[in-house]
This record gives structure tokens, C-alpha cells and sequence, in this order.
């Protein structure tokens, strides 16, 4: 039997004063077709990314609201995990392939992980490349099967794809983060597009006074009376630490006295974060105005609160990236954001909202060098990201948004999608790069190559110009509206 994640409880009504009350009254309506419904989620690792973060705080409010809800671990040794790390990297566009031993590691894993599998599931949802595999291995039973993927997929590496793509030919449906991460030839029929949001009662995220936040910094060594410049993030190359501490040296050179922390969380699924933990522990030596923490060394969702309340200015120099929580996570805090222009983070920073998307170190040196000397305009651009992430990007509107895609798959009534879903599915309006569900009438639109297509701001049109054809594919795989 595979290894199930205990979680808390929690109660869906918690979430009106932050949510409002609307859309947690219309979270209980979409649920209550679902009730009883059993619903697995299975993933590789209960902590230390941003998936096991979102699962351990929707598990609870899955069954708060009447659904049969479990949230399972796949197993694997070392050797496991550095292949799929790898399948990880090459879905991304790494150029280094897999092995012939590495795919059998990979299988075999796989099928003895598929044999676990007992229980009997309505929905199973397959979190990333790690569990890819298990639906033909395991067979599909009478579930719907949902592959749901969190990184951009738009240009994999063609070895690794080859590879991982027969396996998802039996999937009912697959769920990525942005319309443009979909892989080419894509085989699964029916692709939705629903960005993973963040939950404003975790203890990552709950209120934490000044006094206290101040308390927690001190107590792990940074100078609280100094300005302070922090990154967020796993130990991943993609998240580029090293391009974080030369900006920081850059600004450094016009403000002495500046601290830089780099907040990195170890995965169990994740062997190569310990190689660049050590880069960056190498580059960060001789100064000690760099602060390096880990979950392992006792920071936790605490300490990461007071880091993103408490920083003048939040650094996620991603050059790949799924989505990039921790934008949206920093501006519910009210603190701005310097970050790359890469996956979900300019859905999060449109509009000027919440701070600068930058393409280079120097840019990046550049834009919080600003934010540093005017506090003001910095703590503005952030009220307008907070007012954005209310909108968008909390967990009410995820469970909300799942919820129709669950019903939609089990064939239960519908509901109508506001005020607390906001993403359209297959057959309906939406952006086909946020995903987001439209009014005919107010919606952004432009021709291209003979057909319309709408949008819900500039900035999602724009992307769409750039590069249409990576958000074809998402269009093309859904069914248009009564087909």
C-alpha cells in the first residue's frame, strides 16, 4: 500500500475573512454534487516544494467540504529520484538525456510504486513526472485519471519526452499551470489551464504582527535595523542563486550596510539541491552579510512569513518556472518583488502590480536598488499586488476552479463559476494563457490565422502575440464549445 500524508484538519468558513464570504458559500455548492466522491492525489515528496505546500492545506478543506480526499506518496531510492530530477530538468529543456539504465530505474520503480496502489479511487490525480507512469502500469480501473503538471513543458528535451509521452495516452484529462506549457504533440485530449494559488491561513502565510516577525530574525541571526534583500526558493539552478548574490553585490556597492538571505528548502524528491546549496554556500563564504537557511536548519513557514514581511524587497530571479508561489505569497505580505520574467510570475506582476520583471543581473541590481531608496512607491506597488492576489490567486479559487473540472469529469450538475471559480474549462471562453473564463462582451480579443481569440488583459494578450504557437496546443487539444 502506498504511503498515505496525514494532514490537520481545517474548516472552509476560516477562509471568509480573508476570501470573503461569497466564495466560500459557493465552494460548499460546488461540492455538495461531489460529496462522498473519493479523490486521491498522489505526488513524490510530502514537503519541500510547492506542490506538498498546496496539497497539505487543500486535503483538509476537500474533506471539510463532504469529498473522500487522500493525498499518497510513491517510494523511491536515491537512484529514483536522480532520474526523475533529470526527466524534471529535460521536460524543462535541459540538453542531457536519459540513459537506458535510467529509463529501466525509472520503470521499475514505477511498476512496483503501481502494484502499492490498492484502494479504489472516482478521481486520481498524478502530480509531475514521478508518478507519470503508474496509469499504464497500474491500469486504469473505472477512475478518471488527471495528469496535473506544474513546470513549463512548452520546449522539452525531445529524448526525455519521447520517453515519458506514451504513458499519458490513457489520461482523461491534463492540468498545466499556463496555457503556453503544454509539450508539442501533446496526446491527452481534453487539457484545462488552472494556476495554483496560495492559502492565506497557512502559517506561511497567517498574519504575523511586527514584534514577533522581528523576534524570529533576530533569534536566527539577521540585523532587523538593516536592509535586508531575500530569495525564497528551492536550491535549483533555474531558480538562479548565484545571479541572485552578483545583483546583490551590485547594489551592495550603493548600500553598505545591505543583508542578503537566501531562504532554500530541501526536497525529498530533489538530490541535485544539495550540490547547489554547496555552490552557493561557496560563493556566499567570505561575506557574512549573506545569510544562507534551510528547512533543515530550522527554518520553517514561520521564519520564511517573517523573511517576506519583514524584507524590504522580495528577489525571484527565476530564468524557468512553474508558476512562482512565492511572488504572490510576498505581496499578500504587502512587501515588493524583483523577479525574472518566466512562468506564472508576469500573471502576477501584470500591470505594474506588485514590482518589476527584469531579464539580467544588472536589472535586477537596478530595480531593487530603486525600490531600496524609495520604500514608498514600493510599499504602493504592493498594495495593488496584494489587491491582485485576492482576486486570482488564493486557495478558495483553486478548490473552486478543481472542483468544476472534478464535476465536469464525473459528469455531476453544474454550477456556475463566480464569484469564487474563475478559470473556464474546456468548451467554454477563456484566456488561452491564464485560462481564466471571459465575457464575451468585455474581453480582449485579436484575429489570428482566421480564428478569435480573447483574452483578459493586455498583459495576456501580449504573451499570446509572442509566441502563439506554444498556446495552440492547449487550444487545440480542448473541444470548442458544443463540439
Amino acid at each position: 500500500m502506498l504511503e498515505t500524508v496525514d494532514v490537520g484538519v481545517q474548516c472552509i468558513d476560516c477562509y471568509e475573512a480573508s476570501a470573503g464570504a461569497a466564495p466560500v458559500a459557493q465552494l460548499r455548492a460546488l461540492a455538495a454534487p461531489l460529496r462522498g466522491a473519493r479523490v486521491l492525489h498522489l505526488n513524490a515528496t510530502p514537503y519541500g516544494g510547492g506542490v506538498a505546500e498546496i496539497l497539505r492545506s487543500e486535503i483538509p478543506l476537500l474533506r471539510d467540504l463532504g469529498l473522500a480526499a487522500d493525498w499518497k506518496l510513491i517510494t523511491g531510492d536515491e537512484a529514483f529520484f536522480s532520474v526523475t530530477k533529470a526527466m524534471h530538468n529535460g521536460l524543462q529543456g535541459a540538453g542531457r538525456e536519459l540513459t537506458a539504465a535510467e529509463q529501466e530505474t525509472y520503470l521499475a520503480n514505477a511498476t512496483r510504486n503501481a502494484r502499492l496502489l490498492e484502494e479504489q479511487y472516482d478521481l486520481i490525480i498524478v502530480h509531475d513526472p514521478q508518478p507519470l507512469a503508474l496509469l499504464e502500469l497500474h491500469g486504469k480501473g473505472a477512475a478518471q485519471w488527471i495528469w496535473r503538471c506544474h513546470i513549463d513543458t512548452s520546449e522539452p528535451n525531445p529524448q526525455v519526452w519521447g520517453f515519458l509521452r506514451p504513458y499519458l495516452v490513457g489520461y482523461d484529462a491534463a492540468v498545466f499551470t499556463l496555457g503556453g506549457f503544454v509539450p508539442p504533440d501533446f496526446p491527452v485530449g481534453r487539457v484545462e489551464i488552472i494556476p495554483p494559488a496560495i492559502d492565506p491561513e497557512s502559517p506561511k502565510n497567517i498574519e504575523l504582527g511586527a514584534g514577533l516577525a522581528r523576534r524570529v530574525l533576530q533569534w536566527i541571526g539577521v540585523e532587523v535595523d538593516k536592509p535586508l534583500v531575500t530569495q525564497v526558493s528551492r536550491f535549483d539552478p533555474w531558480k538562479d542563486p548565484l545571479g541572485v548574490i552578483a545583483a546583490y553585490r551590485l547594489v551592495k556597492a550603493e548600500v553598505p550596510d545591505l543583508q542578503l538571505a537566501l531562504v532554500g528548502s530541501m526536497a525529498l524528491d530533489d538530490p541535485e539541491g544539495w550540490d547547489v546549496y554547496r555552490q552557493i554556500r561557496d560563493a556566499a563564504r567570505l561575506d557574512p552579510s549573506i545569510h544562507l537557511f534551510t528547512n533543515l536548519t530550522g527554518v520553517g513557514n514561520v521564519e520564511v512569513n517573517a523573511f517576506q514581511r519583514l524584507s524590504d524587497v522580495v528577489i525571484q530571479k527565476s530564468l524557468r518556472e512553474g508558476f512562482g508561489l512565492v511572488v504572490s505569497e510576498t505581496l499578500w505580505k504587502g512587501t515588493p518583488v524583483v523577479a525574472g520574467r518566466a512562468g506564472g510570475i508576469p500573471l502576477q506582476l501584470q500591470g505594474a502590480a506588485g514590482g518589476f520583471l527584469v531579464d539580467s543581473v544588472e536589472a535586477c541590481a537596478e530595480r531593487t536598488l530603486w525600490l531600496l531608496r524609495h520604500p514608498d512607491h514600493g510599499r504602493a506597488l504592493a498594495e495593488r499586488g496584494r489587491d491582485l492576489v485576492r482576486e486570482r490567486f488564493l486557495l478558495t479559487r483553486l478548490i473552486a476552479d478543481e472542483l468544476r473540472l472534478y464535476g465536469s469529469l464525473l459528469g455531476t450538475p453544474s454550477v456556475a463559476a463566480a464569484p469564487a471559480a474563475k478559470v473556464g474549462l474546456a468548451g467554454e471562453l477563456r484566456d488561452p494563457v491564464c485560462g481564466m473564463q471571459l465575457d464575451p462582451s468585455t474581453a480582449l480579443a485579436i484575429e489570428h490565422q482566421g480564428r478569435r481569440y480573447a483574452f483578459c488583459s493586455e498583459a495576456c494578450r501580449q504573451q499570446f502575440t509572442g509566441a502563439p504557437e506554444r498556446f495552440l496546443r492547449a487550444v487545440a487539444a480542448a473541444p470548442r464549445s458544443g463540439e
